[in-house]
C-alpha cells in the first residue's frame, strides 16, 4: 500500500462479527449469513460480495484494511459458506441473490452501500446497480463482466458440484488452492485462511460447504438463457451512473480485454485496471491489489485500460 493508505488503515486489527438475515425465495425463507467488521453504527458500508464456490471470508485482509472508514459487510450468498441452502435449485442464480442482498441491504439500515464484487460477486452487483434507485454508489467489478469467456464457463463445469471428500482438512483446502491457482502465487498461509472458510467436517471427512445442486441452473442454461442474461447486463451497465472500476487479470479466461474495452467505452463512469502475472480472480491478499480497492472508494480513481 501507499504510504497515506498505511496512515489510513487502522492500527488495530479488527475483530469480525457473524450476522444473518432471513431472505425468501419462491420455495420459502432462508438465512443468509455474513460477516460485519468496523464500527456497526457508520453509515458508510462496503458489500464485499464473492465468486461462484467461496465465501465472505476471502475478503478478510480487505475487511481489515477498509475497516477503519467502512462497516464492511460479506455475505455468504445462498448456498456458500454458513448461509442455508435453497429448497428448490432453479433459484441459484443473479435474479434471487440480488433479491437477497436487497434485504441485506434493508437490515443493515443505510441508503447507500458501496460494493466489491468478485465473479459472481460482480454479476450480482451488475443485476443490483442497473436498476432505477439503486443503492449502489460506487462498485468495483472484480474480474468480470457482462460477457463470459466460453473457455471459462467449460473449466467451471468440469468442477461446479463434483462430489469427494478428503481425509483431512489440507487435503480439502489444497484442493480448494489448485481450483483457484489463477488467483495468483499465495503463500500456503494464505491459501488456509481463504479455504478453510470453504470446508466442513462430516462424519470424520472433510468436503466443500457450499450446496452442490448449485451446479443445476449452470447445466441446464441454453445458449438462448445465456444470451438474454449477457443483453440484461449490459443494459444494466450502460445504465448506470455512478463510478464503476473493472479490474482484470492479466491472464484470465473469464474477462477478456476486449470485454473491458467495450465496457469502458458502453459506461457511463467506467474506468478499468489490469494486474499482472494472475488469472481469474485477482486475491486482493496482497497490499498492493488492496491498495488499487482503497484508492477507488477512499480515493481519486483516474485511471484506465
Amino acid at each position: 500500500m501507499s504510504a497515506s493508505i498505511v496512515e489510513a488503515a487502522p492500527s488495530f486489527v479488527p475483530t469480525p462479527r457473524q450476522r444473518h438475515v432471513q431472505c425468501i425465495s419462491p420455495s420459502g425463507l432462508h438465512r443468509m449469513a455474513y460477516t460485519e467488521w468496523g464500527d456497526p453504527a457508520n453509515p458508510r458500508v462496503l458489500v464485499c460480495v464473492h465468486g461462484l464456490t467461496r465465501s465472505g471470508r476471502d475478503f478478510d485482509e480487505v475487511a481489515k484494511a477498509f475497516a477503519g472508514e467502512y462497516r464492511v459487510v460479506c455475505p455468504d450468498v445462498a448456498g456458500r459458506g454458513l448461509s442455508d441452502w435453497l429448497v428448490d435449485p432453479k433459484h441459484y442464480g443473479v435474479p434471487q441473490y440480488v433479491g437477497d442482498m436487497v434485504a441485506l441491504i434493508a437490515r443493515l439500515n443505510v441508503e447507500t452501500v458501496d460494493w466489491f464484487g468478485t465473479s459472481m460477486g460482480g454479476l450480482i452487483g451488475l443485476g443490483l446497480a442497473g436498476l432505477p434507485n439503486s443503492p449502489i454508489r460506487k462498485m468495483l467489478l472484480n474480474d468480470v463482466g457482462p460477457h463470459i469467456e466460453p473457455v471459462a464457463l467449460v473449466r467451471i463445469g468440469a468442477y461446479l458440484g463434483r462430489g469427494g471428500t478428503f481425509a483431512t482438512l489440507q487435503e480439502g483446502i489444497d484442493d480448494a488452492a489448485q481450483l483457484a491457482a489463477s488467483f495468483g502465487p499465495l503463500t500456503a498461509d494464505e491459501w488456509r485462511a481463504i479455504n478453510t472458510p470453504l470446508m466442513q467436517e462430516r462424519e470424520g471427512r472433510w468436503g466443500y460447504r457450499y450446496d452442490p445442486k448449485i451446479a443445476v441452473p449452470f447445466a441446464t442454461a441454453d445458449a438462448n438463457a445465456a444470451s438474454r442474461g449477457e443483453a440484461i447486463l449490459w443494459h444494466s451497465l450502460a445504465a448506470i451512473q455512478h463510478p464503476v472500476l473493472v479490474v482484470r487479470g492479466e491472464h484470465s479466461d473469464l474477462l477478456s480485454r476486449e470485454t473491458v474495452k467495450k465496457m469502458v467505452a458502453s459506461g457511463q463512469a467506467v474506468t478499468a485496471k489490469e494486474i499482472a502475472g494472475v488469472g481469474h480472480a485477482p486475491a486482493f491478499l496482497a497490499p498492493d491489489q488492496i491498495a488499487i480497492a482503497y484508492e477507488f472508494f477512499l480515493g481519486t480513481e483516474t485511471s484506465e485500460a
